[in-house]
């Protein structure tokens, strides 16, 4: 069945940078476009980004343009978002998911 594992959220200070993963399986990983999304304590879940299944496109949420960088290894079947001059406002827990799931999110704390 699909699996979507996210890994390395953690705490990290205003203005630093992290890096999180989502470990996939059960799915043809390279054909799958692919999207991060979060979620904020007492809010709505906010898309993040998400990347075509080459590569070769990358969308990002205004909040996010030019700090954060989304990137997939095919080979590993691996999605990364780079998080860098994050804010607070970015505390949540993080999810990646294709088409048809989600996993069961890592959570970012940015906080001094």
């Amino acid at each position: 069945q699909v699996q979507l594992v996210e890994s390395g959220g953690g705490l990290v200070q205003p203005g630093g940078s992290l890096r999180i993963s989502c470990e996939t399986s059960g799915f043809t990983f390279r054909n799958a476009y692919m999207t991060w999304v979060r979620q904020a304590p007492g809010q709505g879940e906010e898309w993040v980004s998400s990347i075509s299944n080459d590569g070769s496109s990358r969308w990002y949420a205004d909040s996010v343009k030019g700090r954060f960088t989304i990137c997939r290894d095919n080979a590993k079947n691996m999605l990364y978002l780079q998080m860098n001059s994050m804010k607070p406002e970015g505390t949540a827990v993080y999810y990646c998911a294709n088409d048809a799931a989600r996993g069961q999110g890592t959570p970012v704390t940015v906080s001094s």
